[in-house]
């Protein structure tokens, strides 16, 4: 059996985003769709006193929340094959569970439980990062396509698996991939008995992105690659791509990373910051296997 896309929905504006872009997304990958809705009983459990059909009350607007995200979703693609299915327990741990067998996992950036001031929500930021399976945050919005997908690239096995994604997503929809490699000065430039040549330097970080970039081309000739170096803080080099891209991808942990961190300080930035869906790529490669490369910061 085929695994399908899932879409957590808990009908929020952020969660129908959602489903509109899993939908598009499952049907240019020729895939099911599975939308999910998460009923949490902790908050209304109690075992001593229990409520007498408590289970019915809350699963009833559970089932309205699922059968307007159907149909939201078959309105919009009718060839889909959709399903839905009511998961219940903690919502993190649900999705978690329900990632475990998906291509993908898309979710809203924040939902009914978050807090009206924050721009993302604790569900969303802690299923990032924390699955194999791609996880898509998306905002709601306007949905203008503007025909470029955005991924932030800096050597790390991390950044290879969202290098990876991000050119079938740009060779599905028939767009450009904008390959953002931001890199900063070493503190130690500054050191007067240190000479650095800047554009030598530039040159180095071009190269270096090009070269990884040339396998990706081959494997892809009919997208358009526009290779970014960029130097300045990734997160402002990514936020400000960001604006003018339908999609932007990045990978759970980067080179700056911590490593214990499983959702590197790059990617949490960019998650709350970026105006447009964006997607978080774990690898599977052990951290080990980082490759040499120069001096960068993503």
């Amino acid at each position: 059996m085929t695994e399908p896309i899932v879409v957590a929905t808990d009908g929020s504006p952020a969660a129908t985003a959602a489903v509109e872009w899993a939908a598009d997304d499952a049907a240019r990958k020729r895939l099911p769709l599975r939308i999910v809705h998460v009923l949490d009983r902790l908050p209304y459990d109690i075992p001593r006193y229990p409520i007498p059909d408590m289970y019915d009350r809350l699963s009833r607007p559970g089932r309205q929340i699922l059968q307007e995200a159907e149909q939201t979703a078959r309105e919009r693609r009718p060839e889909l094959d959709v399903t839905v299915e009511m998961a219940e327990g903690d919502p993190v741990h649900a999705l978690r569970r329900q990632a475990e067998h998906a291509v993908e996992l898309v979710v809203g950036s924040r939902g009914l439980g978050g807090f009206t001031g924050m721009l993302l929500g604790s569900v969303s930021m802690h299923v990032a990062g924390h699955v194999d399976a791609p996880v898509v945050v998306v905002r709601p919005g306007p949905t203008d396509v503007r025909g470029e997908v955005v991924v932030g690239f800096d050597g790390s096995p991390e950044s290879e698996a969202a290098l990876a994604y991000a050119f079938e997503e740009a060779g599905l929809r028939g767009c450009r991939l904008r390959v953002v490699y931001a890199w900063q000065l070493p503190v130690h430039i500054y050191a007067p008995e240190i000479a650095y040549d800047m554009d030598e330097m530039r040159q180095a970080q071009a190269d270096f992105v090009t070269g990884r970039v040339t396998a990706w081309r081959e494997k892809y000739p009919g997208v358009e690659t526009v290779p970014d170096t960029v130097s300045a803080h990734p997160v402002t080099a990514l936020v400000d791509a960001s604006a003018d891209a339908d999609l932007l991808v990045v990978g759970s942990r980067g080179r700056g990373a911590v490593r214990s961190f499983v959702l590197g300080s790059v990617s949490r930035a960019v998650l709350h910051h970026a105006r447009c869906p964006v997607a978080v790529v774990r690898s599977k490669t052990p951290v080990a296997e980082e490759p040499s490369h120069p001096e960068a910061t993503l």
